[in-house]
């Protein structure tokens, strides 16, 4: 099964990721970078979904949108990436 993970910037505008599960949205999984900038990294992304327990599927790439939030009059940026749970592998 897969998910889809988002990297944003809050209404703060510090960076975080999150899972969208079948959860309940206050369940589901993220992580908190605790800054505005620099963007994390692509390293960055990848620690927190595998600390979060998901991994990219099928070596996907991070889709970029930009919306404009007329309420704050400030643009959002989000991230969305196809993941799946990461799944222990059987020994050989």
């Amino acid at each position: 099964m897969t998910h889809v993970a988002r990297l944003t910037n809050s209404f703060m505008g510090e960076w975080e990721l999150y899972v969208v599960t079948d959860a309940p949205t206050r369940d589901w999984p993220f992580h908190e970078f605790g800054r505005t900038g620099p963007v994390p990294t692509l390293a960055e992304r990848r620690a927190a979904l595998t600390a979060l327990g998901y991994e990219s599927a099928e070596a996907g790439e991070w889709v970029w949108t930009e919306s404009q939030n007329t309420f704050a009059e400030r643009v959002e940026l989000t991230a969305s990436l196809t993941v799946r749970t990461v799944t222990a592998k059987a020994a050989p």
